[in-house]
């Protein structure tokens, strides 16, 4: 590891706790924009810690998930450390063993906040420190309760995370104001020119993949409040072509899906999607609203519907495709199953949703065909929820979403993360 390549922030955040300004403070808070090294810096920093000044003890490591956590911090935790540590993971114990070849040997169990029951996972164990990634995203009762764990003498916290909104729990308990004096913390905020890593080129492109919430939260890594509206980067002449500005045959060189929002008294919406690997194009909609003066206040049936999504495919088998259907629509998924489509259970999570479509829609990579009227008129109504927001609860209004949440089903759910940035 080349230490001399790391940002003066980025030493700081991992080698505080050496520190005699700093060595006394039961806490460090890094927060603030994507690709500035907080993780990394963080993750080495909390293991030359712990192997430093402890052996015989156990830390937790902590993310929403389990996979996450393995896959932002873990698998890359050898290529970060010094070499002289050696690493072995407990895949079905969900550990790691980490000694230093002197006789110290330390354990560092991983565990996922991911809801409200999680703290249950972390009860009854005894820690000497605790690493939470991703800090904001999980539960108040289980980052409470990992912190709880923490009894040995000298031991400390680590938090990480990017900003969320500004009435939320951890901000409002832990970094606003005067709350890291409270709590024997030091904080340190972080943004892209932290880290000297990044090439400018690199931090153009994230720069360029965001806008509006996503771009101040981010990129500038500021905690602020999801206010109006939401795909304010969707802009009519950039993102709305005619049959001219389609490939050339594209049925054929990209993959179909067809998304789905499903309504009985509210509309039901398909959303017709190619995807060429590069840009996602929602070519055509269908949509019935019970509620409309054309359907006359009439409801239809699954059945009904079922006959719908068939004609709007195509009764030939060379446009046969999957449906992308949330799964609380269980009846609905099981007519369509019945009539010979496959469907996809559609990955739901709305805030994910909304960062990451809003993310394709920021760097051009969804187009929608002049013909879905419904969809665009909709992208451009679709707000954030005010009253929600002061409670802390981000969330679209609920009317005129139907096709705007469709949307965001397929990108969630079809679409890889390399195309839209994973965030970290």
């Amino acid at each position: 590891m080349i230490y001399q390549k790391f940002s003066k922030r980025q030493l700081l955040a991992m080698l505080w706790w050496q520190q005699p300004r700093f060595k006394d403070r039961d806490a460090l808070i890094c927060d603030g924009s994507i690709r500035s090294g907080k993780t990394l810096c963080m993750a080495v920093g909390f293991i030359l810690w712990g192997m430093s000044c402890f052996t015989g003890q156990k830390f937790a490591i902590c993310g929403k998930t389990i996979q996450s956590l393995r896959r932002n911090v873990i698998l890359n935790l050898r290529d970060w450390v010094p070499p002289d540590l050696e690493i072995v993971e407990h895949r079905t114990e969900n550990k790691l063993t980490i000694s230093d070849g002197t006789g110290r040997e330390n354990t560092y169990f991983l565990f996922g906040g991911r809801d409200e029951s999680s703290y249950m996972l972390i009860q009854g164990i005894t820690l000497a420190g605790v690493l939470l990634d991703e800090v904001a995203l999980q539960p108040r009762s289980f980052v409470e309760q990992a912190l709880a764990r923490c009894s040995v003498y000298g031991s400390k916290f680590w938090f990480n995370c990017n900003p969320e909104s500004p009435v939320h729990w951890f901000y409002t308990e832990w970094i606003k104001e005067e709350q890291p004096r409270v709590h024997n913390a030091l904080h340190l905020h972080f943004t892209m020119a932290d880290n000297p890593a990044l090439s400018p080129n690199i931090r153009r492109r994230y720069e360029s993949m965001y806008a509006g919430v996503f771009y101040d939260r981010y990129i500038r890594g500021l905690w602020v409040t999801a206010e109006g509206l939401i795909y304010d980067m969707f802009l009519p002449d950039v993102h709305i072509y005619k049959d001219a500005g389609r490939p050339k045959g594209l049925p054929y060189i990209a993959s179909r899906t067809i998304a789905c929002d499903y309504g009985t008294t509210n509309p039901f919406v398909l959303l017709d999607i190619y995807d060429d690997g590069e840009t996602v194009w929602v070519d055509n909609e269908y949509r019935w609203d019970s509620r409309s003066e054309r359907a006359g206040g009439r409801q239809k049936t699954d059945a009904e519907y079922v006959d719908d999504f068939l004609a709007f495919m195509g009764e030939d088998p060379q446009f046969f495709c999957p449906a992308v259907v949330d799964p609380s629509a269980a009846s609905f998924i099981a007519a369509l199953q019945r009539g010979g489509v496959y469907t996809l259970d559609a990955d739901n999570d709305v805030p994910d949703g909304i960062r990451r479509t809003g993310a394709m829609f920021a760097a051009r990579r969804i187009r929608v065909h002049q013909r879905c009227v419904g969809l665009i008129k909709e992208l451009q109504s679709y707000v954030w929820d005010e009253k929600a927001a002061q409670l802390g609860v981000e969330k679209p209004v609920k009317t005129l979403d139907h096709g705007p949440d469709a949307l965001r089903y397929y990108v969630n759910t079809c679409v890889p993360s390399y195309r839209y940035g994973e965030v970290k």
